[in-house]
């Protein structure tokens, strides 16, 4: 603690002689800002160190290691934002995907943002980063508000001796950043501090809705019963086909080792040559009864107007209101790809079904994927 506190005052000694070099150096040589975006912009850094050294070596190096103090800052901010929004959502406000670890040890999601946020910013302001002076006044003396009025709030609670004088200490701070505050974003409300009075306000109560779902999630699904495993049977079993082939087999297959009653849907349109009716005897129900397990049901929808996600989904919403007392499993057969590209070449209706199955179902409707995997 002493070493950091030692280190600190260093720091700050340090810089404070540097600003006030800087200044002395600028009114000594009648150095003024330029305007930001405009042809001819030149730093004041760049004005000062060209102005006592000249345009030499020593300047390009100067200009260099400035480049890479800033670069070493913003790595900063992207090491500890991902680490703060981490404990941010370990405490439900924001979401559990910020708390996870990447392949690369690092948490890569709140890195994402972060990126995400800074290109939208540069491509707001125009990547003149003059402009957005307002917005970091703005959010580092915000901070040093509410870090100074917590600090306030620990020596109230604290029994220290010293609590008194260091919590005046404190609250004479929180109030010099809070007026300091005031001040830029009345000052620079048009130059951009306006973001900022929308944009915090909007991701609190964007936060406090990730933690009222994230309560009411857990308060929905909590549960220290016992397992029921009473009235157990087994599910009504539907598999949409398209027509038969090894893909439709295995998933009717699959579906008898689930329940005895397996319906297979299909929805004959128009455009189908083959009526899957008229074979549908010899290839599913001989062998069925053959075996002695209970004969699939075909199940055929018609559909002039060549819909076919509609008309299944209508069946299985159907299926599941009649039978209030039954689970319903919805087997949809898949074809998995040996390569990415190949998906373009298929529709994806599986996908779309499945979707509006999780969407305008219930928790009696089960969807269980089929694969069947395509050779290379």
């Amino acid at each position: 603690m002493k070493s950091a506190q030692r280190t600190l005052t260093i720091i700050i000694g340090i810089l404070a002689v540097m600003l006030a070099g800087i200044a002395y150096l600028v009114r000594a040589y009648h150095i003024a800002a330029t305007a930001p975006g405009q042809p001819g912009y030149d730093s004041v850094l760049s004005q000062l160190v060209g102005a006592v050294a000249g345009r030499n070596a020593f300047y390009f190096i100067t200009m260099a290691s400035i480049l890479a103090v800033l670069a070493l800052s913003a790595n900063t901010a992207f090491a500890d934002f991902p680490r703060l929004c981490r404990a941010v959502a370990l405490d439900g406000y924001l979401p559990n995907m910020f708390a996870w670890r990447g392949r690369r040890l690092v948490y890569s999601y709140g890195i994402y943002v972060l990126a995400g946020l800074c290109a939208a910013l540069l491509v707001l302001f125009g990547g003149v980063t003059d402009r957005l002076i307002p917005l970091y006044a703005v959010g580092a003396f915000l901070a040093f508000t509410l870090s100074q009025a917590g600090m306030v709030m620990h020596w109230k609670r604290s029994r220290s001796p010293r609590a008194r004088a260091s919590m005046l200490v404190n609250g004479l701070g929180a109030t010099a950043t809070a007026m300091t505050v005031a001040v830029v974003i009345i000052a620079k409300f048009l130059e951009g501090a306006w973001l900022t009075v929308l944009l915090i306000p909007a991701i609190i109560f964007l936060m406090e809705s990730i933690h009222r779902h994230y309560v009411r999630v857990a308060n929905e699904i909590a549960s220290s019963a016992p397992l029921d495993v009473t009235r157990l049977q087994p599910p009504l079993v539907v598999i949409p086909i398209r027509a038969w082939d090894k893909v439709a087999q295995k998933a009717i297959r699959f579906g008898f080792e689930i329940s005895p009653d397996v319906r297979a849907v299909h929805v004959r349109t128009e455009e189908d040559r083959e009526d899957l009716r008229r074979k549908w005897a010899d290839l599913a129900a001989a062998p069925a009864a053959q075996a002695g397990v209970p004969t699939p049901e075909l199940v055929v929808l018609s559909s002039p107007y060549r819909y076919v996600i509609p008309p299944i989904l209508d069946y299985i919403l159907d299926l599941e209101r009649r039978h209030p007392e039954r689970e319903v499993a919805v087997l949809i057969p898949e074809m998995v790809e040996a390569h990415w590209y190949h998906y373009f070449l298929h529709n994806q209706r599986a996908e779309l079904l499945k979707a509006l199955l999780l969407l305008r179902g219930n928790a009696r409707i089960n969807v269980i994927s089929v694969p069947w995997y395509l050779e290379a």
